[in-house]
């Protein structure tokens, strides 16, 4: 079977948007040009990969199998073709980053705005996702590079780690409980008060449910978020008590005090993760240069 390259193209577009109009759109050609491909590529494989109706396109489930393998692989010669443009000159170029968002506002940005300074001419995107679907991008190839918290479970053995920063998790409240301000209490005590916390698809929530269950200790959680904001914002008016990394508070905060725990809690890292099989750009290789040198 010898199928053009340009149906897949089609194809991944259409099925990026599942919309025929869109692709037409930004592939620059007629919405019956988009049309005539994907037939071509159905005849082509024997099978139909969208399920059509009036007001509406849909993956069939032979065009969801399809698409994982085909956006990895154009993801893979958009980077290539973004490589070979960079090699005689840095004056222009792109870089996708993906992290969630405590670790794009309270980590990242001084490094952005470093890298800014130095190369102004290169495109920064940030996407952000829960540390978990960052690996799932990068598997994709659909970012250069993601930071993430460790440990994260889902990252693979093609997959490249350089630990870049150390921290630790702080338990943290507003005044409403603050006959606690100045102790040194047990973590078993917490279970007597709201906990705040994260869900439980986020790294850091089965960091703590691990932790818990190490020191065979049952919280449950009174709230839980899929924001760190949200969890510093709803301690400060004193609905509990929240788990959070250390560099997300800031010190001179007068609303908010940490809950000094008896345990010793164990250190995490951040880490920049790249993919082995994606060949890296100059933009990428010096970001990553930025953030182990600062």
């Amino acid at each position: 079977m010898n199928v053009n390259y340009e149906l897949y193209k089609v194809f991944y577009y259409v099925a990026k948007h599942l919309s025929f109009s869109k692709a037409a759109d930004e592939l620059f050609i007629s919405q019956s040009a988009v049309s005539q491909s994907i037939k071509s590529l159905e005849e082509e494989l024997n099978t139909s990969l969208f399920i059509r109706s009036t007001k509406k396109v849909n993956l069939s489930k032979e065009g969801e199998i399809l698409l994982k393998h085909i956006e990895p692989a154009l993801n893979l010669i958009k980077s290539g073709e973004r490589n070979i443009q960079e090699i005689n000159s840095f004056e222009k170029g792109e870089i996708h980053i993906g992290a969630n968002d405590t670790i794009s506002k309270d980590f990242l940005l001084p490094y952005l705005k470093k890298f800014h300074q130095l190369y102004p001419q290169i495109h920064i995107q940030i996407t952000n996702r829960t540390s978990s679907t960052c690996v799932e991008l990068l598997k994709q190839g659909t970012v250069d590079l993601i930071i993430t918290n460790l440990p994260n479970n889902n990252i693979s053995d093609f997959m490249e780690v350089k630990e870049i920063f150390t921290f630790k998790d702080i338990f943290i409240s507003g005044y409403d409980f603050k006959k606690l301000q100045g102790r040194e209490i047990e973590l078993k005590d917490l279970a007597d008060y709201p906990i705040l916390m994260l869900e439980k698809k986020t790294t850091t929530r089965r960091f703590f449910d691990k932790l818990m269950d190490n020191f065979e200790i049952e919280i449950t959680p009174e709230v839980e978020l899929g924001s760190i904001d949200l969890l510093i914002e709803m301690a400060k008016i004193g609905l509990g008590i929240s788990f959070v990394p250390d560099y997300c508070i800031n010190t001179a905060n007068r609303e908010l005090f940490k809950v000094d725990i008896k345990e010793e809690l164990p250190a995490r890292k951040l880490a920049v993760v790249t993919n082995k099989n994606i060949p890296f750009s100059i933009a990428s290789q010096k970001f990553m240069e930025l953030l182990i040198k600062i």
